[in-house]
């Protein structure tokens, strides 16, 4: 199917009974994020806003809200877009399965970026910041912000399309001290490509111009966070996955989407900073206030009849969640290409994704030795050097192990249950220290800054996994309610973190007394009846609220040659750091004001 538009995608999934229709006024403050999140955790289909509350647009959330929608949006093109991505990986493909990959170049081809030169629907009419829906997710959000936004850029003296970089950056639009309708906040983190142009044009005298896209057919807005093989264009791609050519225009001295429904044009002032945040963010807190780029608004396009699309972005899964599924299902086969030796690869979303990566690998080395870690040590040195996949900050590394009873990195519990029969952690923990870590993460030692441990398992079973506690376990004080979250895991809830009296080294003391074998993980949090409630509670808690050189312990612990390990549990400390991050709460009033559709009489009754 190809959507010309977001509007023809609206329309699809109303007739195919995917989307509602909210006709009664909603606040683009906190209460459409909201009846959104419900309706996301139900399962729910898109919803469109007819009547949002100062804004003369509507607004459309929640389409890539399940798998399966998020299958129907691209039903006719995924596979083709797939043979696409495989070539480009590694050409020789097409020589091993000529019949199979022989549309391929034809697909790319017919995707090509085209340029409008007449009757752009974008330039329709003209607005202004303060007219578009000000939608505010979070109580503590810094002001509105554009949830998924496509923005443009192209080097300095460059006018060749296929060069440009399209990214999703959050893009403030009020709050903090922008002037109105004259400046926006741009936010974009490491490893990203706009990153590259902005360093180009701080070395040149050209101004930085940058265009806003938001809305246009559902591939534009995945085009902008999809980690694409080296030569293949954002805009090429969001042809190929949308079956229908990224149209563009010039106007002036910007380029604009001829099929987006909304187009900022500005220019990022390259010597200006100003405090950009805080926002609701996908690890499940508030990225904090920090000084990002300006940028000076031009002018804000818009087409006839436009849709403003938004999402909320929060703990782990969200409707986001859906473009990491899409992705999966592109870029699996490309796995043993990019990491050779890696068989699967998940950065699992309940942790936020970059706190914990698990992984299998072969071990193929020295077949006739002794089984240990070393292959998949190369492999997890790899995964650690290769862009998104560097941020990982957990990464848990299992060999192959065809003796072993079937387990996958997408079965978290079971994935689990077969690392910790099995992992020694004398020998298998491989730290580094003050490197880099995801930005939105304040686990660490600072912005940005903070470590990275690899689990790497590869042997032998070497103890049977707890399922109860030995009825003489006992606890010092300020440690207490022991609950077990999955087998061989141990949740201890401790007092409130304090740096002066950690309680480590008494907890730790008192657990060398303990018969734990069967027990090889303990983590310490605030609550552990809560942390142990749900998997998705265990690894959030677990991975979001660590840093791996600060709050990994061991009982028994000992360092031979500045390799550290443990002959007991490893402990980590999953307690509130006075350095993190607010987690993120909803408004009460809020969820007052959204009961009324929900309620026996309302237009979402049934997902109540």
């Amino acid at each position: 199917m190809a959507y010309s538009s977001l509007r023809k995608c609206a329309i699809d999934l109303e007739k195919t009974g995917q989307l509602i229709r909210i006709k009664e006024e909603v606040d683009p403050y906190l209460e459409m994020a909201e009846i959104h999140k419900r309706i996301y955790d139900a399962k729910g289909p898109a919803l469109l806003f007819e009547r949002v509350k100062g804004s003369p647009f509507q607004a459309i959330s929640n389409i890539y809200g399940t798998p399966e929608r998020t299958d129907f949006l691209f039903r006719d093109s995924i596979e083709k877009v797939k043979k696409v991505i495989a070539i480009k990986a590694d050409p020789s493909v097409l020589l091993k399965k000529p019949f199979q990959y022989l549309s391929a170049p034809f697909t790319a081809l017919k995707a090509l970026p085209k340029r409008k030169r007449f009757r752009s629907p974008i330039l329709y009419q003209r607005t202004t910041i303060d007219q578009l829906p000000q939608v505010v997710s979070w109580p503590m959000d810094g002001g509105a912000f554009v949830t998924l936004p496509q923005v443009f850029s192209m080097p300095p003296k460059s006018n060749q399309i296929m060069k440009s970089n399209l990214g999703m950056y959050r893009i403030q639009l009020s709050g903090n001290d922008y002037i109105p309708n004259e400046q926006i906040g741009l936010h974009y983190q490491i490893h990203r490509g706009i990153g590259v142009h902005h360093t180009e044009y701080n070395q040149s005298d050209d101004p930085f111009r940058v265009s806003v896209f938001i809305g246009g057919p559902p591939s534009h807005a995945f085009s902008a966070i999809m980690p694409l093989p080296e030569g293949l264009s954002e805009m090429t791609f969001a042809g190929m996955l949308g079956n229908r050519r990224f149209r563009y225009i010039k106007q002036g001295n910007h380029y604009l989407s001829s099929d987006a429904d909304f187009c900022i044009t500005g220019t990022i002032l390259k010597d200006k900073k100003m405090p950009e945040g805080p926002f609701g963010d996908h690890l499940g807190y508030y990225s904090l206030t920090h000084d990002f780029p300006v940028m000076k608004v031009d002018t804000v396009y818009h087409r006839k009849d436009p849709l403003w699309h938004f999402t909320v972005v929060g703990r782990p899964p969200q409707e986001d969640s859906s473009f990491g599924y899409l992705i999966h299902q592109l870029v699996e086969d490309l796995t043993a290409v990019e990491f050779p030796g890696l068989t699967e690869i998940h950065a699992v979303d309940a942790a936020g994704v970059h706190p914990l990566l698990i992984a299998k690998g072969q071990e193929r080395y020295m077949p006739f030795r002794e089984k240990k870690p070393e292959e998949i040590l190369t492999i997890a040195n790899r995964i650690l050097g290769s862009g998104q996949t560097s941020l990982a900050k957990y990464l848990i590394i299992a060999a192959e192990d065809h003796e072993a009873p079937p387990y996958s990195t997408h079965d978290i519990a079971g994935f689990f249950h077969h690392i910790l029969s099995r992992i020694d952690w004398r020998r298998d923990l491989h730290f580094q220290t003050q490197t880099t870590i995801d930005t939105l993460d304040y686990s660490g030692s600072g912005w940005n800054a903070g470590s990275k441990v690899v689990m790497a398992c590869c042997g032998p079973v070497l103890r049977d996994l707890g399922h109860t506690l030995p009825t003489d376990f006992s606890l010092p004080n300020g440690f207490s309610q022991p609950k077990i979250a999955l087998p061989g895991i141990l949740i201890i809830q401790a007092r409130s973190f304090d740096p002066k009296d950690l309680g480590i080294d008494e907890l730790l003391a008192h657990l060398t007394h303990q018969k734990l074998d069967n027990f090889p993980l303990i983590v310490l949090v605030d609550d552990s009846l809560f942390t142990s409630e749900t998997l998705n509670n265990f690894v959030w808690v677990t991975f979001t609220r660590s840093n791996p050189s600060h709050d990994i312990y061991g009982v028994d612990a000992e360092t031979i040659h500045k390799h550290w390990g443990c002959k007991g549990s490893l402990v980590i400390d999953a307690r509130i750091k006075p350095h993190h991050a607010p987690p993120l709460i909803p408004d009460e009033e809020a969820v007052k004001k959204a009961d009324r559709f929900f309620r026996k009489s309302g237009v979402l009754a049934q997902f109540a």
